[in-house]
């Protein structure tokens, strides 16, 4: 039983620290009219984190996106949430505030073309771009 339960720490350990080779194009995606970072996300992030952390001299920029409904104007605000809660997230795991920059597109520079829930899901969402 000691094993088992040893083996399975380590394996919760390992899945924590996953370093990707790559972090540019990552997405982290929200439900609607929410820029709440979900569990999946902060996951997502808290990755992208350990890449940047090995990887020092990387910068990024993270775009906050929408998807069509609702007013430009609320898109872009909301867009910049999105955006700003992300970089959040990387900041709490000790990256640089001044290596992370933020944009906010709203809904107004789709990634995904289209209409309809499944392609609106998809445009809910912080992308992350390798300067």
């Amino acid at each position: 039983m000691k094993k088992f339960i040893i083996l399975a720490i380590l394996t919760i350990v390992s899945a924590c620290t996953h370093i990707p080779s790559d972090i540019n194009g990552d997405q982290v995606f929200f439900a609607f009219d929410s820029a709440k970072i979900s569990d999946d996300a902060r996951d997502n992030l808290e990755s992208q984190a350990l890449y940047m952390k090995k990887n020092p001299d990387i910068n990024v920029t993270i775009q906050g996106r929408c998807d069509e409904r609702g007013s430009t104007e609320y898109n872009l605000a909301l867009g910049a949430l999105r955006a700003g809660n992300a970089a959040h997230v990387l900041i709490r795991e000790g990256i640089e505030p001044q290596r992370i920059k933020t944009i906010s597109y709203g809904k107004e520079n789709p990634l995904y073309k289209g209409t309809g829930e499944k392609v609106w899901a998809k445009n809910r969402n912080a992308t992350t771009v390798v300067k």
